[in-house]
This record gives C-alpha cells, sequence and structure tokens, in this order.
C-alpha cells in the first residue's frame, strides 16, 4: 500500500490537486478517489490537502466544474455525479480521522453541493448528468443514491436531519429499479455493479444482479471487462467490484478477483488503468491515480478496514 500511495502523491501538486496524471487534467471525482485511497494507506495530510483544494474550488452555488487543469478550468459543466461525491470522501474521512471538528468545517460544503444536486431531481426521480436533461446514467444516479446515504449518515453525527435528501434518495432508487428505461442504454460493467456498490440494490436483490451478469463481465483470471464486448480488462473496475464484494462480506470471491489486479501493478506501486488481453498489451498508455486509489480501496475492504467497509456497504434510506 505504501509505494502505491507514494505514487498518487508523486502526482499530487503543491495545492493539493490530484490530476489523473502527472500534467494532466483532474476531475472532482477522481480526485477524491485518489484521496480516499491516500486516507486508507496513511498519508492523511496528503488526502486533508486535497480536501483543501476542493473547499478553495467550490463555486457559489455549491457545485465543481467537470475539469480542471492547471490553475484552470478546462468544462465548466456541472457533473451532478462528481459534485454529490464529496459526501462520501468526507465521510471516509471522518470515519478514518474521528476529527469532529474536521467534520463540522467540512460540513456547509458537503450541504452546499448535496443540495445543488438535489435540486436537479426530475419528476421521475432521476437526477441528469449533466446539462442535457434527457441524458440520465445508471452510474452516475447510482453514485449519487450512494452519495446522498453519506450525506444523510453525516448529517446524522451532526445531530442534523435532511428529510428532502431522504426523500430524494428514495425517489431516486425508485427510479433507477422501477423505471429503467429512464436511462441511457450502456455496455460497461459499471452499470452491472454500480446499482450494488451505491445501495440501490441490497440485500439478495444484489446477490442475484451480481450473479446474472458475472459472467458477462468478469474474464476469468484477467478481471472485469470496462465493456462486455471488448478484450479489455481494467484496473478501477476490477478494483471497485472486488471492493464491492469485500464490504458486502464476500471476502473470498473479492480477493480471488483482486488477484488478477497484479498483472496491471508497475514496479514502481502505480497501476495501468487496463489490459488489452487479445493484443497482450497494456492500454491505453496510462497509470492514473484515480486507478491507484480504487486498489487501496479494495485492499483496504478486504482487510477489513472498518471506515471503508461502512462507507462503501449497503445503506438503506
Amino acid at each position: 500500500m505504501k509505494a502505491t500511495a507514494a505514487t498518487i502523491a508523486a502526482v499530487q501538486r503543491p495545492d493539493g490537486g490530484i490530476p489523473w496524471r502527472p500534467g494532466g487534467h483532474l476531475d472532482p471525482w477522481n480526485h477524491l478517489e485518489a484521496a480516499m485511497g491516500l486516507d486508507v494507506a496513511g498519508r492523511h495530510a496528503e488526502a486533508e490537502a486535497a480536501y483543501d483544494w476542493l473547499v478553495r474550488n467550490q463555486r457559489p452555488d455549491g457545485s465543481w466544474a467537470a475539469e480542471y487543469r492547471g490553475d484552470g478550468i478546462t468544462l465548466s459543466t456541472m457533473d451532478a455525479n462528481f459534485t454529490a461525491y464529496i459526501a462520501v470522501g468526507v465521510r471516509h474521512h471522518f470515519l478514518v480521522s474521528a476529527d469532529h471538528a474536521y467534520l463540522e468545517r467540512m460540513w456547509p460544503v458537503v450541504d452546499r453541493a448535496v443540495d445543488v444536486v438535489v435540486r436537479r431531481q426530475q419528476p421521475s426521480g432521476a437526477i441528469a448528468w449533466r446539462a442535457d436533461p434527457g441524458v440520465r446514467l445508471v452510474t452516475g444516479c447510482s453514485s449519487i443514491h450512494h452519495a446522498l446515504t453519506q450525506a444523510i449518515a453525516l448529517a446524522s453525527s451532526l445531530g442534523l436531519s435532511r428529510p428532502r435528501w431522504r426523500d430524494a434518495a428514495r425517489r431516486l432508487r425508485e427510479a433507477l429499479v422501477r423505471r429503467p428505461g429512464l436511462f441511457a442504454p450502456k455496455p460497461h460493467a459499471m452499470d452491472w455493479y454500480y446499482p450494488v456498490l451505491g445501495s440501490v440494490v441490497t440485500g439478495p436483490d444484489a446477490t442475484a444482479r451480481l450473479a446474472a451478469g458475472w459472467d458477462r463481465f468478469v474474464e476469468p483470471g484477467l478481471g472485469v471487462r470496462c465493456v462486455h464486448h471488448e478484450p479489455w480488462v481494467t484496473g478501477g473496475e476490477t478494483a471497485e467490484l472486488c471492493l464491492t464484494l469485500a464490504a458486502r462480506g464476500d471476502r473470498a470471491r473479492a480477493a480471488e478477483l483482486f488477484a488478477c489486479v497484479a498483472r496491471l501493478q508497475h514496479e514502481d506501486g502505480s497501476y495501468w488503468t487496463g489490459y488489452q488481453f487479445a493484443d497482450d498489451e497494456f492500454w491505453p498508455d496510462e497509470r492514473t491515480t484515480w486507478t491507484a486509489g480504487a486498489v487501496l480501496l479494495a485492499t483496504a475492504a478486504l482487510d477489513g478496514d472498518p471506515a471503508t467497509c461502512d462507507v462503501f456497504g449497503e445503506h438503506r434510506v
């Protein structure tokens, strides 16, 4: 874990921002994934610097831009999923640190972010991805549902109630479960396992969902295909499915799957984004901080880390 976390810290900029790779762009969701990876590896100062970057760059309405590069914004659109994810990261850091003063400092940031996302909820219960109200994504909305569960838990830790958030989570879950036609169909593995990771589908229904898609997306001995019809397994998807399984208590199967990730590890501890097994090559030619963050979170869940297992376990609203 230490070597992998060091590769994230080496990419982190002096202002706390964590781009995908050296000199690359930054988005708030993957920035948070990398920050949580730093936390589980014991690099709490660097993780807090990453959260401070979010504090400084939050816009007046509570959102963040979808993409940053250097000191500037390269895509100003609000991505609802990216903005909501702050609740997941802050709760994870709070559980890791048990620092109530930190939670009180970050609460207004979370409060504004979740409110701006909830305001985008449509009458159907779905939440649009970006500016186009007709583009609604299973993965994005499942991640937003996860963020809402964590935001509600944070409010509870502070003795606060957010009934509007509870209602939004219930309506979003209902849309995802009962009205799948609202969402753009995609061939990606994330649309398969994210409703489980995001606590949209729980209990026996979650077990059945994972079983139904297993043979379609999991390549034995190699990991999780990013899309079902391409001979390409990716570290992020494989690690996230491991995280999903481990946090639900399915440690044996998670560990077996996690063994596949070793193929992607570089000698410095970083991880290639993916492996194209038809051509026997790593592709694309990049080792991303968010892949490393996902691997670190999966490692923590496999080790039974309480904060990680709580945040990524089942939460019913």
